[in-house]
């Protein structure tokens, strides 16, 4: 019967997404088959196989370390202002993202990952079906963020159809950047974070494929990598440090706002109404919970998590489902786990189109405009992955 749900699940994502789709004739469904199938053996191997165990615990100690090596310098400079045995969020959680960014700019500094970024983007190119341009987009964005990895192409984003940009400005909101994984990995599980970074690369393609099929002349097929201007190591550590601490500062004063603006939201809709805000939000999305394989009875907690997410951001929603994890089933906690790990959110569609449009306006206007219909799609990515996991774990 959960199976049965499960695929009417994927239906209903199918379905959405055709919904939206002007041009069903384009559509590449052998590409959209492959891309299914490798997303549910990936699935499998990452969290019921021995060999993705090793992988995913090989993983989670390389950022354990990372993040121990992280505490060392907060600790130097914070160590007295923490009670002992106390852990506060931004210290814990926020800060490592300075560390992170660093090593992020150093494998940018020695090209290794604009390496790594290109020939992966240049394989992926040929399961999907799309662009160079497109795969590389995707790898880039899960690796140096959703707004920088435009930096890195802007000498072609003038060139692009609006069908090209919108799979461009997809794939950066379906992932989510380096820097924060760690910062994920301290709030939910460390599989379900590596599950959905891989899933989702591919969910990325499944869901614009259908939703903005098109198809890429090979005269227009060419991809054109901007080198960063020229730094000694020492000016890029720097500029790498300060990026890292302002995304630390930010996260930390959205989480403020945000928290803070819900807490309020649910104290005055249960004073007016009888139930909270995400109570009401809960049920809305419930059905949707469901069919994505988390059983009814968690259904109003879970779609209260999920639509949180959209209307604020992962972290909010990471921190309300560590509040309520406890009363879940470990399959529901494992479904909505996965699907927080995104960029799929109303801030997100600013972030991205001031991204664009500071390096070109006539484009980032275009983003603007179809806003909505780019979050509907990296939503959609986010329960096709979900759903998926529901079948495996």
């Amino acid at each position: 019967m959960r199976y049965l749900i499960s695929f009417c699940g994927l239906l209903l994502v199918f379905g959405l997404a055709l919904l939206m789709s002007k041009n069903k004739k384009e559509i590449k469904y052998k590409n959209i088959l492959m891309m299914l199938i490798i997303q549910f053996l990936l699935a499998a191997f990452l969290l019921n196989t021995k060999f993705g165990y090793i992988l995913i615990k090989g993983i989670t100690k390389i950022f354990d370390h990372l993040l121990s090596y992280a505490n060392t310098g907060i600790s130097f400079v914070f160590g007295g202002l923490a009670n002992k045995g106390e852990s506060p969020f931004f210290l814990s959680v926020l800060l490592p993202i300075v560390f992170v960014s660093v090593l992020i700019g150093i494998l940018q500094h020695f090209k290794i990952l604009p390496f790594f970024m290109k020939w992966v983007g240049l394989f992926l190119s040929k399961v999907n079906g799309m662009g160079k341009l497109e795969s590389y987009n995707a790898v880039a964005s899960a690796m140096v963020g959703q707004s920088e990895v435009f930096i890195t192409v802007k000498k072609q984003l003038d060139q692009l159809t609006p069908q090209r940009m919108y799979t461009l400005c997809a794939s950066a909101m379906s992932t989510v950047s380096m820097a924060v994984v760690g910062a994920y990995m301290t709030m939910i599980e460390p599989k379900y974070v590596v599950t959905a970074i891989v899933l989702n690369l591919f969910g990325g393609f499944i869901i614009v494929s259908i939703i903005n099929p098109y198809r890429v002349k090979e005269s227009e097929d060419i991809l054109t990598i901007e080198d960063e201007h020229k730094q000694s190591f020492f000016q890029m550590l720097g500029e790498y440090i300060m990026d890292g601490f302002k995304v630390a500062i930010i996260v930390g004063a959205m989480l403020i706002g945000f928290v803070a603006l819900m807490d309020m939201i649910n104290s005055l809709f249960d004073i007016v109404f009888g139930i909270s805000f995400q109570g009401i939000l809960g049920y809305i999305f419930a059905p949707i919970a469901f069919l994505m394989g988390v059983p009814w009875a968690d259904a109003i907690s879970a779609g209260g998590i999920m639509a949180t997410k959209l209307v604020t951001n992962e972290f909010v929603a990471m921190i309300s489902l560590g509040e309520v994890a406890k009363s879940m089933s470990a399959h529901t906690v494992g479904i909505i786990s996965v699907f927080l790990v995104s960029f799929a959110n109303f801030s997100s569609i600013g972030i991205i189109a001031g991204a664009v449009k500071g390096l070109s306006e006539k484009q980032g206007n275009i983003v603007a405009r179809f806003g909505l219909k780019l979050l509907y799609g990296a939503t959609l990515v986010s329960i096709l992955t979900a759903t998926i996991v529901g079948f495996v774990i």
